[in-house]
């Protein structure tokens, strides 16, 4: 009866210390679980605010004032506008990609 007590007490220590061991484990991945949620949460409010940040500085009048302040441009008015002609090249007639023949293959 002594040998069985013993083997008893034993199992008995090594499922407490497995059930404290469980315990702390849960505990520690349920911190790392809210704090991952909190710095999710925190990434969605940096998101939101980056787009917001994003549409006001595309905005084509803050483009425009930009221009205007920081790169002294000015808009291109019809005087001062330079028009260049190109060489204009000859246009092929419809049917000079078509075989000889007449038959499309």
């Amino acid at each position: 009866m002594n040998r069985l007590t013993f083997f008893l007490l034993a199992a008995l220590m090594l499922c407490a210390l497995s059930l404290v061991s469980a315990q702390h484990q849960a505990r520690t991945l349920f911190v790392a679980l809210e704090r991952a949620q909190a710095e999710e949460k925190q990434l969605d409010i940096d998101w939101s605010r980056l787009q917001y940040q994003q549409s006001s500085l595309s905005k084509s009048a803050r483009i425009a004032d930009s221009a205007r302040a920081q790169l002294k441009m000015s808009p291109a008015l019809a005087g001062r506008t330079q028009y260049l002609q190109g060489v204009v090249l000859p246009t092929t007639p419809p049917d000079a990609g078509k075989p000889a023949g007449g038959a499309d293959k």
